[in-house]
């Protein structure tokens, strides 16, 4: 074992959830165990662990077999903010402000660093963290794949397969009924999830929320598409897409989350407009949160693997402050004000999105 005067370690899953988490855990876990003698401990439920010291020590038993697993070992939670943490009094929340308890249960066992695996909510929080002395590594983890600095955050490739997957079965039955058949993927303010699925599903209309769409230029492919024998269409629609000069679709606001507001519904709007403009009969499917089930595909154990390394690589450097990153095909790291200071949208002039309208596929604009 290679000498080191980090001792001890801390780890931490936040937001929700995807395939991948564990992948990065177990990666963090063996090399700093069995190459550095590093004591690792994981803490319960995100910052909850954190903020009421809630935790389990982590060592080879504890992170083998877990490679192929979906979700997290150590749970999660996208409603503990340390900065902004709710409590109930009476029939009401409230916000506190519990930072200084996470901080000190940080010291507490004496840990030496500590690594957050999380999105753009969960980084934005250990950045504080950072900020108030706290020595933090982030990893980047989101099935949206919305945070900038980084090409790709894993739970990503699984999230488009498990979708494209669905659009793949989706095609058969609209083809027999002469159907339309709208598909709800995620994609809350960035439409990375149905561009990929849309593309490689072959959807027929793909609707992200960095394009506002019109109604009328959907049911109009959709008129053009029958003329042309082509009696069924599939609609592949981000959460997020909203109609030029209209707003999101909530489903629900939970008042203690970080981030309150619940999409979803969207397909079942359009589907029952496209139908009475268009008189063709339409079906809504919203994927939700099988998105984030299931285990990882090949290539995200491969990238939360390559996470997992780096961020221990990080720990042992002393570059704290700071996220992992993939630019390109290397593992890189970047302050951690750059991954969360902007979303990383699609832009409006992607070579994909040129692609694909000149094969025919509208985008509602």
């Amino acid at each position: 074992m290679k000498k080191t005067t980090i001792k001890k370690i801390g780890v931490l899953t936040a937001g929700g959830d995807c395939p991948g988490l564990n992948a990065v855990i177990r990666a963090i876990v063996k090399i700093a165990t069995e190459k550095y003698n590093i004591k690792v401990i994981g803490f319960k439920d995100g910052y909850e662990g954190l903020i009421h010291n809630r935790f389990v020590s982590l060592g080879n038993r504890e992170a083998s077999g877990i490679l192929t697993m979906g979700g997290t070992i150590l749970g999660t939670s996208n409603t503990a903010a340390p900065y902004r943490y709710a409590v109930t009094k009476g029939k009401k929340f409230i916000y506190q402000d519990v930072s200084k308890k996470a901080i000190a249960n940080y010291k507490k066992n004496k840990l030496d660093a500590l690594i957050t695996i999380g999105g753009d909510g969960t980084l934005s929080t250990a950045l504080k963290l950072q900020r108030d002395g706290l020595n933090i590594v982030g990893v980047p983890k989101t099935i949206d794949n919305d945070l900038s600095g980084t090409d790709l955050t894993f739970g990503f490739d699984s999230a488009f397969t498990t979708a494209t997957e669905a659009i793949d079965k989706l095609h058969t039955t609209a083809q027999s009924h002469h159907r339309v058949m709208i598909v709800e993927v995620m994609g809350r303010y960035a439409g990375w999830i149905a561009l990929f699925s849309g593309m490689a599903g072959g959807g027929d209309v793909i609707l992200i929320p960095e394009i506002p769409y019109g109604i009328e230029n959907i049911c109009a492919k959709i008129k053009e598409r029958k003329i042309r024998g082509k009696r069924f269409s599939i609609i592949v629609v981000a959460e997020g897409a909203k109609p030029v000069g209209g707003e999101l679709t909530v489903s629900q606001i939970v008042e203690r989350s970080f981030d309150q507001i619940r999409l979803g519904g969207v397909a079942s709007r359009l589907a029952e407009e496209i139908e009475r403009r268009t008189l063709i009969e339409c079906r809504a499917t919203i994927l939700g949160h099988v998105q984030r089930g299931g285990i990882p595909t090949p290539a995200d154990r491969v990238l939360a693997t390559r996470y997992g390394a780096e961020a221990v690589d990080m720990v042992l450097k002393g570059e704290f402050g700071r996220m992992a990153a993939l630019q390109g095909n290397k593992i890189v790291n970047i302050p951690l004000q750059k991954a969360v200071g902007k979303l990383k949208l699609v832009p409006l002039d992607s070579g994909l999105i040129r692609s694909l309208k000149k094969m025919g596929v509208s985008f509602g604009d």
